[in-house]
């Protein structure tokens, strides 16, 4: 049976198509090499077990690996100190065992102790004692050992799993102070950074908010996949397949819309492959099977949206802040100091541009828009009503036409708002735009922001519909020299696309403002701009 895309648990060499992890994996094994106790956290379905998987692999040579991973372990296992000790040294042992390291003579001896305490099960058996065995394991074994610990999220809430973290600490302090021989390194994944648990934590006490976990080296190995990574990876398809597509235009655009965010890559290659693909996979592999495979990532419900979205529900000031970013506009210094920013980013929504926040691809960016605009669908927006309405006027042979979607959209905004004041235009013009475009065209077409020039006084929307594009700017109106720039900027960026007409929406604030449709040419462009 031959290879395919995989987002369902981690990715495996020989059966699955991936990026080549290589280089990121030797960056990370030579922090295991130094001694470093670090922790790897990423955002939900962002290769963290696939990369632990080719880790210990890596290791497995020169190193004894315990791999546990907490979610196995169940609620009931954090429930007290006594409970929590038998359940990490059973897991503990298991491992063990798997690595067969029982026929090794020194350790034997250390592996019946094991035994012998689990049968016990004695009541006053807690971490310190634990602690003595893994020092004993460490002691006695021909190879240093290594604790990988997956889904560390699974016990951040339990106290019992912050005295764990803290004989961590206590004993790797040992080890550089009196010689005690412990772990060579010890590697956590998860969501959230164990040096913050304070933020998930429930503040019962003054002991939960302490940071137990503050000897971790920084972890700066950069997880998401590369153009490049993205290209080989398709070669490899290409290979196998013969589909003729050009790999390294279709691993330019799966990055420009995932900015390299792993499970997002995949899940676009397994539906091009297998949903739009079939039979036919020459013509799937194209930009138009591209921009359909994008419709249909957005259109389902899967774990990671799922996820993302139900963020919004637990932090309210998170929910805030993504709205003021998209339709505001508002520039938001990237400060990780700043607890909402630092949620948003830990969560994937965000990232670091130029010292500013903006989302952290246009697949999360749309998804985003989307739910903030059902939401008004569910309130049933007047401009939404009159969209659902009008949504058959505008398509004609399968195409979309975008200048009587702006004339419509023109009317009846000035039928609806036309008296409202400059905070409504500013705050509110280009969401309502939005809401009228998106039953237009949903399930047929898509669109998403332009991320470079969200926070210059403009928003450039780009529609995907059938495979054709659409460049609309959407602009507060600020003189006619501004204006002016706007049009040149539109000219420009419509070269970027191979376009030769571009659209621009401005919200004027004059009283003596003419409403409607005008068309202007940009040198060999042709611009046509709605004014309300």
């Amino acid at each position: 049976m031959g290879k395919c895309f995989n987002v369902t648990g981690p990715c495996i060499p020989a059966k699955h198509y991936m990026v080549d992890m290589t280089e990121r994996i030797a960056q990370i094994r030579k922090m295991v090499d130094e001694g470093d106790y670090f922790t790897i956290n990423r955002a939900r379905q962002y290769g963290k077990t696939t990369m632990m998987a080719l880790l210990e692999k890596e290791l497995n040579e020169d190193y004894l690996v315990i791999w546990l991973d907490f979610q196995a372990f169940g609620s009931a296992s954090f429930q007290n100190e006594n409970v929590f000790s038998f359940a990490f040294l059973q897991k503990f042992l298991r491992e063990l065992k798997r690595y067969r390291a029982a026929e090794k003579q020194r350790l034997a001896k250390c592996i019946e102790k094991m035994q012998e305490i689990l049968e016990t099960k004695e009541s006053d058996f807690d971490l310190a004692e634990l602690f003595e065995l893994l020092v004993d394991i460490c002691e006695n074994s021909e190879k240093p050992v290594v604790l990988m610990i997956d889904e560390v999220d699974s016990a951040s809430n339990n106290q019992v799993f912050l005295d764990f973290l803290g004989q961590l600490r206590s004993y790797y302090l040992e080890r550089e102070t009196r010689g005690i021989v412990t772990f060579q390194s010890v590697v956590l994944t998860g969501v959230y950074d164990i040096k913050n648990l304070k933020r998930k934590i429930r503040p019962e006490g003054d002991h939960k908010t302490n940071s137990p976990w503050n000897i971790a080296a920084d972890f700066d190995v950069d997880l998401s996949l590369s153009r490049e990574g993205i290209a080989g990876m398709l070669r490899e398809y290409e290979a196998d397949h013969q589909t003729g597509m050009n790999t390294e235009e279709m691993a330019e655009l799966l990055f420009d819309y995932t900015s390299g965010y792993p499970y997002l890559v995949s899940r676009l290659c397994k539906l091009i492959d297998e949903k739009i693909g079939g039979r036919e996979k020459e013509s799937a592999w194209m930009k138009e099977g591209f921009l359909e495979a994008v419709r249909m990532l957005l259109m389902e419900s899967n774990t990671l949206f799922e996820s993302l979205i139900s963020k919004l529900t637990d932090y309210p000031e998170l929910e805030r802040m993504l709205k003021e970013l998209l339709f505001h506009g508002k520039a938001i210094t990237y400060n990780l100091t700043n607890p909402v920013i630092s949620l948003a980013a830990m969560f994937g929504f965000v990232k670091n541009q130029d010292g500013k926040v903006i989302p952290s691809n246009r697949i999360f960016d749309t998804l985003l828009y989307n739910h903030f605009l059902s939401l008004d669908e569910m309130q049933s927006s007047e401009i939404y009503k009159a969209s659902l309405q009008d949504k058959n006027l505008f398509i004609h042979d399968g195409r979309l036409d975008m200048r009587r979607i702006l004339e419509k959209f023109v009317q009846h905004f000035q039928e609806l708002y036309g008296e409202r004041t400059e905070g409504f235009l500013e705050e509110e013009g280009r969401r309502y735009f939005l809401l009228y475009l998106r039953p237009i065209i949903n399930g047929t077409g898509n669109y998403y922001i332009e991320a470079r020039t969200r926070s210059l006084g403009r928003t450039d929307i780009v529609v995907d519909y059938r495979g054709e594009q659409f460049v609309v700017e959407t602009k507060i109106w600020r003189g006619n020299e501004y204006n002016s720039r706007g049009e040149r900027q539109v000219a420009e960026y419509l070269d970027d696309y191979g376009l030769h007409i571009g659209y621009m929406l401005s919200f004027s604030f004059r009283k003596k403002k003419q409403a409607g449709i005008y068309e202007r040419r940009v040198g060999d462009k042709t611009i046509i701009e709605a004014v309300v």
